[in-house]
């Protein structure tokens, strides 16, 4: 494994608005969770933060949305915040997250200087009727294909510890390395007071073990990340997840939970000898 780490960062700028039932989600309206609301972020705000994400290192920077999926309004929304990006820096790998999308959609964000999509499978899907009831686990899948069949790169990963068993994680990871995406998150589960998913059934050990079993299917040439409820389970003991084949990592906050300071997060990678990358060429 390379001794360099790629930063992504996420933007959410459409915030809590989601009508679907996803168990695991604070965003969806139905659940009533205490965070943070509000409707489309100003471009102007978006890309002074896409700047910001740069300067601490990000080569990535994910445009997120929530809602089930794709419409005509988040699309050209979408497609000018990512021209406004590409204006004004230079480095930065788009990636969408939107939901659902169909190819057309997903055409016309790559035509307008999108890199990359992200869509997460989230779990099995076997287990996903458990978790969501009002979209199936087969439409995620399709939008993955419909992501690669258009040429843009391809982010999908899933959620660990949200009540599935080792065969679920098993399906899922099998699922993601079906469609091979170029990079792929792993997240953890954030248990928050408001949501149907009250606790979280994954340890260190295990997370370790799902990262190293996602290394052996995807290959050495992609980015598998490390993302949501990193700082739950790795905090102090990052060197496992890189050790395990870790090469990539969220840094700053996420969608409605707080992350840990770029700062910090780019202390410890210089603490335990690993280089941040500064262009995608370094895989």
């Amino acid at each position: 494994m390379s001794k360099q780490i790629f930063l992504c960062a996420i933007n959410n700028v459409l915030s809590g608005t989601c009508q679907e039932d996803c168990k695991f989600c604070t965003q969806s309206v139905r659940y009533h969770a205490d965070i943070e609301r509000y409707t489309y972020k100003k471009i102007e705000q978006i890309v002074e933060e896409a700047k910001q994400a740069k300067a601490n290192g990000a080569l990535g920077y994910c445009l997120v949305t929530a809602g089930k999926g794709l419409d005509d309004k988040k699309v050209d929304f979408v497609a000018r915040a990512a021209q406004a990006i590409k204006k004004e820096t230079e480095g930065l790998n788009l990636i969408a997250c939107n939901g659902t999308a169909n190819k057309e959609q997903l055409q016309y964000l790559k035509d307008h200087g999108l890199d990359s999509y992200n869509h997460n499978l989230e779990t099995s899907e076997r287990y996903y009727a458990d978790i969501c009831t009002t979209h199936p686990w087969r439409e995620r899948y399709e939008t993955c294909e419909n992501v690669k069949s258009v040429g843009l790169s391809l982010c999908s990963g899933g959620i660990f510890g949200m009540g599935e068993t080792t065969q679920d994680r098993t399906d899922l990871l099998n699922s993601i390395a079906s469609l091979s995406p170029e990079s792929t998150p792993l997240n953890f589960y954030h248990p928050n007071p408001a949501l149907p998913i009250k606790t979280r059934n994954i340890e260190l050990d295990e997370a370790v073990s799902i990262i190293k079993r996602a290394r052996t299917l995807l290959g050495e040439d992609k980015l598998l990340m490390v993302a949501g409820g990193r700082e739950l389970l790795f905090t102090g003991k990052e060197n496992l997840m890189f050790e395990a084949g870790a090469n990539a990592m969220v840094i700053g906050n996420y969608l409605t939970t707080q992350g840990i300071s770029a700062t910090t997060d780019k202390e410890m990678l210089d603490t335990l000898g690993y280089k941040v990358a500064t262009n995608c060429d370094g895989r």
